[in-house]
């Protein structure tokens, strides 16, 4: 639908030429009902340029276009002018598109366009991948997969939070409470135990602090035994988070964390000295942003140790020189709104015209519904729960509506952690998600497993006709211009915008919503026609429709960062 398109902008560039074809395809609506055309032209902006009311500008250019063979007819209606378009080329113009372009259909794999760095997920070391780091984490590699998609070359880094005087706390509480066998029988989750048990006792007996700081100050100057310490946390922490990771299918490029800027924020803090932008207050230095309606952004504390700023502050530098992005993503949540914007300023003050590359994509926050389906362990929900407790109940209704389904278990894990994360997905970013199973597991909604049932139809309605998705060289398709194929060839044709309205305002709902709009689109054609029918002409050209629906929710799917099944 994206050439018709260009087809109409160029038609109207003719009648007006002093706009150029990119405002004018900008202009161009694709009204809601159809009784008003595929797509619309209101005139209502060229009212102060033409001098003329809108409906007779508009009359007066509908009166001028000529015939063509891709429009069906041309209406004007008072300030709009309405095109139709000819239902044979339209399907013929998409689908023949899918047809070529097969699984690179929506996908630009140049990675032309320059450097984007997207840092996501970020959990804190030694502590539990918990169901707050669900949005970060799935959001963020949405983003990457569009991205690159729009053919920019993507650097997913996971900023571990993986410095801090809680690492001082966990070495106190690893030699009061805890041994070596069971951390690595128990994982995370006897560090946990053992960093809860340290605040109660250090409540009792202050002096638990004062040595949890000292050994974090050994840490700071490089002894050798804490640092030990510090690291096997990490790599416990680590083979955790990796197998969550696996679950969902996600992989990062830099696992660059905290303590990696260690050594790098004295050249920064210098730097912001010499500009003239810091300043002493209370024995603390910052940088002052009062133009700005923001308090100040604090640099170092008292005692001269660093803060979360400095090191935000010094990474985006850091990866500007090496990646030299055209934009810098920051998954995090709403609450951080003003950290990144004090961080954005104080590198606008210090003279990078590109500033305005760094973008903070907040999200709200995720809920569980109470009751037992919410498994709480120190008070926090453990995201691999979620995800394991997902593809067992998804296991229970396969083993109800499908027991001789093949794959069982591989299947099972598909769709039950694709629920998880198009539930997460398909609102706006920003509002804030309540996890209901009754809702994620629907089949029949406007959810994950709809749009995977949906894909693995169209698989199987392929696989009983005995074709493959490369048999079909011709279609008729004059044979395709019913109103329930001409509707499912608009959504369909309409996937490499919705990726760039993806892009453009860092919402992979977009992509949700479409995904489940072709779905309901194709559910409509696969009813209302007869597939495998004996006409062998009229079962190709509908088999077309299918191939096409079967590449495109596929690539939807991943764009989400979720798999496809074949069948269900």
């Amino acid at each position: 639908m994206t050439d018709l398109k260009w087809n109409v902008a160029k038609l109207l560039h003719e009648q007006l030429p002093t706009l150029n074809e990119t405002d004018i395809y900008d202009m161009i609506e694709i009204p809601t009902n159809t009784d008003m055309g595929d797509y619309a032209f209101p005139c209502f902006k060229l009212a102060k340029e033409l001098r003329k009311a809108p409906p007779i500008i508009a009359k007066d250019i509908t009166d001028k276009l000529p015939e063509t063979d891709f429009l069906a007819s041309v209406q004007n209606v008072n300030a709009y002018i309405n095109f139709f378009l000819n239902k044979e080329m339209l399907v013929k113009v998409i689908i023949s598109n899918i047809l070529l372009e097969k699984e690179n259909y929506g996908i630009d794999n140049s990675k032309s366009k320059g450097n984007i760095v997207i840092d996501y997920s970020s959990p804190n070391i030694a502590k539990p991948f918990h169901v707050g780091h669900l949005r970060s984490t799935v959001i963020g590699n949405s983003l990457y997969r569009i991205f690159e998609a729009l053919g920019y070359n993507c650097e997913g880094v996971n900023h571990l939070g993986d410095w801090g005087t809680q690492f001082g706390k966990l070495i106190v509480a690893y030699n009061n409470f805890s041994s070596k066998e069971q951390i690595e029988e128990k994982g995370i989750s006897e560090l946990l135990r053992i960093y809860v048990l340290f605040h109660e006792e250090a409540e009792k007996n202050p002096e638990l602090d004062e040595q949890a700081r000292a050994y974090f100050t050994k840490m700071e100057q490089g002894d050798t035994k804490t640092l030990e310490l510090w690291k096997w946390f990490k790599q416990i922490s680590l083979r955790e988070f990796d197998r969550v990771y696996k679950l969902l299918d996600i992989t990062f490029d830099s696992y660059n964390g905290e303590a990696f800027y260690n050594d790098k924020m004295a050249e920064i803090i210098d730097e912001l000295d010499t500009h003239g932008l810091t300043e002493i207050s209370e024995g603390a230095k910052i940088v002052k942003l009062d133009e700005y309606n923001m308090p100040p952004c604090l640099i170092t504390k008292k005692d001269g140790s660093t803060l979360y700023a400095t090191r935000d502050i010094t990474a985006v530098l850091y990866r500007k020189n090496t990646y030299n992005f055209k934009k810098a993503i920051y998954v995090t949540a709403l609450q951080q709104n003003l950290h990144f914007a004090q961080v954005f300023k104080v590198i606008e003050k210090m003279g990078y015209n590109w500033a305005d590359e760094l973008v903070h994509v907040p999200f709200g926050m995720v809920s569980m519904e109470s009751g037992p389906l919410a498994t709480r362990k120190g008070n926090v929900l453990l995201l691999e729960e979620i995800l394991t407790q997902a593809i067992q109940k998804t296991t229970e209704i396969i083993n109800e509506k499908n027991p001789s389904l093949k794959n069982k278990e591989t299947v099972a894990k598909q769709v039950g952690i694709g629920a998880v994360i198009f539930n997460d997905m398909y609102n706006s970013i920003i509002k804030d998600v309540q996890f209901s199973w009754e809702k994620v597991l629907n089949f029949d909604g406007e959810t994950g497993p709809y749009v995977q049932y949906t894909h693995a139809r169209a698989c199987s309605v392929l696989k009983k006709s005995g074709i493959n998705k490369s048999d079909i060289t011709e279609v008729n398709y004059s044979l395709l211009t019913d109103e329930m194929s001409v509707n499912l060839a608009k959504e369909l044709g309409q996937f490499k915008n919705m990726i760039e309205e993806a892009g453009q305002k860092y919402e992979p709902s977009y992509i949700a919503r479409y995904a489940v709009n072709v779905a309901q689109a194709f559910n409509k054609f696969y009813h209302e026609n007869s597939i495998l029918v004996e006409d062998k002409e009229l079962k190709n050209a509908r088999l077309s429709m299918v191939i096409a629906t079967i590449y495109t929710l596929k690539n939807a799917l991943y764009l989400l960062g979720i798999q496809a099944p074949v069948q269900m």
